[in-house]
Formats: C-alpha cells, structure tokens, sequence
C-alpha cells in the first residue's frame, strides 16, 4: 500500500519499498498523518517541484529535500520522533566554503589570504546567504511551527541562511559534489562575477580600522550626532573620530549606512594625515 502526505501543489514525491513501513520516518510523525492518501506507488509529501524548477535540479531522494526544508520549530512543537535541517545545515555550510574557497582561489591566483578570505566572507555570511535563500523564494517552501510562523519566521535572515545551507547539503548528498558545485556557482553567479569585475573588499569601516590601527592601537570610533526626515524615511547623521580628532561625517538611510559612508569619507580625505576641516557625505534629503 501507498500513501500520500498532501500538504500544497506541487508535490514532493517519496518512493516506497514494497514491504515497508514509510509512516514511522520522522516526516510522517510531525503531524501530516492525518491528511495522507492513498496514491499510485508512491508517498507525496509537499509542495517543492516549483523549487526544484527554480533551483533546476530535481531530487532523487526527496527525503533529503524534506528534511533540509523542515525547521527546528516544527520538530519542537510535535511530541514524535522528529528530524529538522540543522545537520544538513552544518554538512552545507562547509560544502559552500569549500566551493567558495576553490572559486576564489582559482580566479585570484595572486591574491593572499587576506583578502580571499574577506571576499569568501562577503558570498558566505550570513545576510548573503540569506538574499541567495529570497532569491529563489526559499522562505515560501521552509517547514516551520505555528509560533514560528506567526512571528514572521518565514522572513528571518537567519531561518533563510539556515534553509538555505541546508538546501546545498542535501544536494550534495542526493549528487555528489559536482553537481552541488554547479548548482551553488549558478546560484552564486552574479555575486561572484561581481567580484571578478571589482574586487576590492566593500568595507569602509574595516579598511578605516585597519590603517589607523598601523599608526595607532587605537580604533576609530563613530557616533550618531542628527537625525532628520520623516519616521518612515529617517536620514541619520554619523561621525567618525580618532584619538580626538574628528575625521569624517557621513548620512545614510540607516545609523549603519551612515557610518560606513563616514568612513569612506575619512578613507577619502585622510585628515589624518594633516588639519583639515571635516566634510560631509551627503544623501538626496528626504522627501
């Protein structure tokens, strides 16, 4: 006998061997027993063909696909045996590293450590992760709990990583690593090929901190000295200083936006160097 767990079109489908009990896997006991059918040879789960064309790799074991999409929050409200994609988030968070770190490695062959490392990080960190996972619509697949998905779960930077790493590491189990490493550089295309056009580390903040720090131990510092705008469209105005002296100022639509554009003032006019007066990185003014 077949049964089928329907949650939404379209479907997962999970074969079935003859003779055995495909009801006690840990899919099964989340609470879905209820809604499962009797289909043609085979056990449909839920609805991920429509990520699969978006990824354009169909599973073999859909298993795999399930319990990569299944958050820890479903398995914590049922009483059952239960899985959720943490192991297969941590197997896919070293499979993108070392995919990343290979990519890297062979199109910057003169580059050191350093700055592979800082460009991996700027394709692997958390939020890159996390706009790769929205880029497919990954948060609409994502099983989640009932407190989970009410405070807004299926849009957490940190449940799309999460999801997302996982995804890469079922792949890889279901394929191997060529065809995880095919699906990530498809995947990661824009991004990386960015780098290749500029390479160069995005971090006015870091980069500020680095070269002050070969004068001085002491870091630079920033602080928040206006706000203007609306509440919905705040323009925040940041300062950045070092060893007393005021180096840069610099607005942005967030206090974050606004002192990395002080940084990069200060990495501009490097009043460090000598006295001049501090300029302003201005935005268009809020309307």
């Amino acid at each position: 006998m077949v049964v089928v767990a329907q949650l939404v079109e379209p479907r997962i489908v999970i074969p079935v061997v003859a003779g055995s009990s495909p009801v006690v896997h840990p899919i099964f006991l989340l609470g879905f027993a209820n809604e499962l059918e009797e289909e043609g040879g085979q056990i449909i789960l839920a609805p991920m063909q429509s990520l699969e064309k978006r990824i354009h790799y169909k599973f073999r074991n859909s298993l795999l696909l399930a319990e990569a999409l299944t958050h820890p929050s479903l398995a914590y409200e049922s009483t059952s045996p239960h899985f959720d994609n943490q192991r297969l988030e941590f197997l896919g968070d070293a499979i993108l590293q070392l995919i990343v770190t290979e990519e890297l490695y062979r199109m910057f062959p003169d580059f050191p450590e350093g700055r592979l490392t800082k460009l991996r990080a700027r394709v692997v960190s958390r939020r890159a992760l996390a706009r790769f996972a929205m880029a497919i619509d990954l948060g609409t697949y994502v099983l989640l709990g009932k407190g989970e998905e009410s405070s807004g779960g299926r849009r957490r930077p940190s449940t799309l990583a999460d999801a997302f790493e996982a995804l890469i590491g079922a792949v890889y189990l279901d394929a191997g690593r060529k065809v995880a490493r095919d699906l990530v550089l498809r995947l990661f295309e824009s991004e990386i090929g960015g780098m290749a056009a500029s390479p160069e580390e995005l971090n006015p903040k870091g980069e500020l901190q680095e070269r002050l720090q070969a004068l001085h131990p002491q870091a630079p510092g920033y602080r928040i000295v206006g706000e203007s705008g609306p509440d919905h469209r705040r323009v925040f105005l940041a300062e950045v200083s070092w060893r007393g002296l005021v180096l840069a100022t610099g607005r942005g639509k967030s206090k974050k936006d606004a002192e990395a554009r002080a940084a990069a003032e200060a990495l501009r006019v490097r009043l460090w160097e000598g006295k001049q007066e501090p300029v302003t990185c201005h935005l268009p003014a809020a309307e």
